[in-house]
């Protein structure tokens, strides 16, 4: 790949991350539109090692605060400040975790389609809209056990490329009382764990298949990508911290269209 090609799939895979837009959708379409081979599996990992990395550094204070509380509660057998929030967000990953395991051969091979992108763009977009308008006051340290399950399990609807993982993860959190940055914040955390499996799950594909790696691309896939998923998530929390999600509904109304129209022969062929 050249530094073009590297730069721009870092910037759109750091961006889109954690909006919600849907990366996956962003990172199989933008390479059809200009012509591009695929990136490779390789390169797909140090992007995702990237957002990892913003994200954990974006909230290592908060990160480290949930892991100490973890372990006192471990050992005194109760919840003990952000243990609670921590407990929520390891079993809010169960459920993407098993239909990962259970579903990721089938959706690779059958549901990464314009038709596809197209309905989950739409139809989760308005979700969000829907969602949005039922916003509450809840915060994230008020999530429960229940209440990841259920956010947990809208996660893992998000393995269907175009639905958006932080999309329908704060879709469901709206609808079930949370503020918008309380929604977004869990969802941001929900990613971590999730972003580690699909990544390990990737590296495990990727070590299988002998693939030649070329390092350099990597590290500036890395890089780039990290750098990226820090302004969005920071710019993010701060917009949505004064106005309402409408601007990413519309995006997603408006791509979902365009894709409509560009992919029409493919469609009804």
């Amino acid at each position: 790949m050249d530094l073009i090609q590297i730069f721009f799939l870092s910037i759109v895979q750091g961006f889109t991350e954690f909006l919600p837009i849907s990366s996956s959708a962003h990172l199989i379409l933008v390479p059809k539109f200009f012509g591009w081979d695929d990136q490779g599996l390789a390169f797909d990992v140090a992007l995702h090692v990237g957002s990892l990395l913003a994200v954990l550094y974006y909230f290592r204070l908060e990160i480290i605060k949930i892991v100490k509380d973890i372990l006192k509660s471990i050992r005194l057998k109760k919840n003990i400040g952000e243990s609670s929030l921590g407990w929520a967000v390891l079993v809010g990953t169960i459920p993407v975790g098993l239909a990962g395991l259970s579903f990721n051969d089938y959706i690779s091979n059958n549901l990464r389609s314009p038709q596809v992108i197209i309905i989950t763009t739409i139809i989760f977009g308005l979700a969000l809209f829907l969602s949005d308008r039922k916003v509450g006051t809840k915060i994230e340290n008020s999530i429960n056990i229940k209440t990841s399950i259920l956010i947990g399990i809208a996660q893992a609807v998000a393995l269907i490329p175009g639905t958006s993982r932080s999309g329908i993860t704060i879709t469901a959190a709206l609808f079930l009382g949370f503020s918008r940055i309380a929604s977004a914040r869990f969802s941001f955390l929900l990613s971590i764990p999730v972003i580690i499996l699909a990544g390990g799950l990737k590296s495990l594909e990727l070590i299988q298949s002998k693939i030649n790696v070329v390092w350099n691309e990597l590290f500036l896939g890395i890089l780039f990508s990290g750098i990226s998923a820090y302004i969005c998530i920071y710019l993010f929390l701060k917009f949505i911290s004064k106005s309402s999600m409408l601007p990413f509904v519309i995006y997603r109304i408006i791509l979902g269209v365009f894709l409509l129209f560009v992919f029409n022969d493919y469609i009804l062929y």
